[in-house]
């Protein structure tokens, strides 16, 4: 903003050219000038997500969501009421409202791509199984199944819900989310793990969800 006296003639000046009144003058002359807006690609860019996947998914596109969220203050509210917001009043099933609950917050310069809102980090990877949703849960939630293609861990089932979801706790008191999606005859599996203390552990877990998710397809694709 210029000093006082450099304000003063300006305004003066824009009032001789506009036959505004002083006031008036004043307030075009300080008026906070707002951010151009966003284009799609600059949105996707910092979500981590494609415009039209978002679009696809949840109904609605990055600079829609963005316009929705902040109306209810979303750059202030926990991770977990936005994802809410976003499941309970906009049909959003699990996954997809965790997913523009994320994409939202990095948009807003609450966290980076791999990061949470806490400063932990966080590996994710999902798979298109060639089974129902229901043989894919089993894979998770069945002891016997599950040491074929998963055997070098025991971790803890802290909640599942059949179909859909399952949440663990890991052996190094990390956690673990697997979100199921029904695609017909198969379906998507995604796996969230968070907590992680370091961007090594977060590239160390990617590279582990890749190579368990890809004996996970190849044992149920026998």
């Amino acid at each position: 903003m210029p000093k006082q006296k450099d304000l003063k003639r300006l305004v003066r000046s824009r009032m001789q050219k506009t036959g505004e009144s002083y006031t008036t003058a004043r307030v075009h002359l300080t008026r906070t000038k707002k951010a151009p807006a966003k284009t799609a690609a600059e949105f996707e860019t910092l979500a981590g997500i494609k415009d039209a996947t978002i679009l696809a998914k949840s109904g609605k596109a990055w600079a829609e969501w963005v316009r929705i969220l902040d109306a209810i203050d979303g750059a202030n509210l926990p991770h977990r009421d936005i994802a809410s917001f976003v499941h309970d009043e906009h049909g959003v099933d699990g996954w997809w409202s965790q997913s523009v609950t994320v994409g939202y917050e990095r948009i807003k310069g609450l966290r980076e791509i791999g990061q949470r809102r806490s400063g932990a980090y966080e590996a994710s990877k999902s798979k298109t199984l060639p089974v129902r949703a229901a043989v894919a849960f089993d894979a998770f939630v069945n002891a016997r199944t599950r040491k074929k293609w998963l055997a070098d861990v025991a971790f803890t089932v802290r909640k599942a819900t059949p179909s859909k979801s399952v949440r663990i706790t890991w052996p190094d008191g990390t956690d673990v989310t697997v979100w199921i999606t029904p695609k017909g005859e198969k379906c998507s599996v995604a796996v969230q793990h968070t907590k992680l203390v370091s961007r090594a552990a977060q590239a160390s877990y990617k590279v582990y969800w890749a190579e368990k998710l890809a004996a996970l397809v190849e044992l149920l694709g026998d």
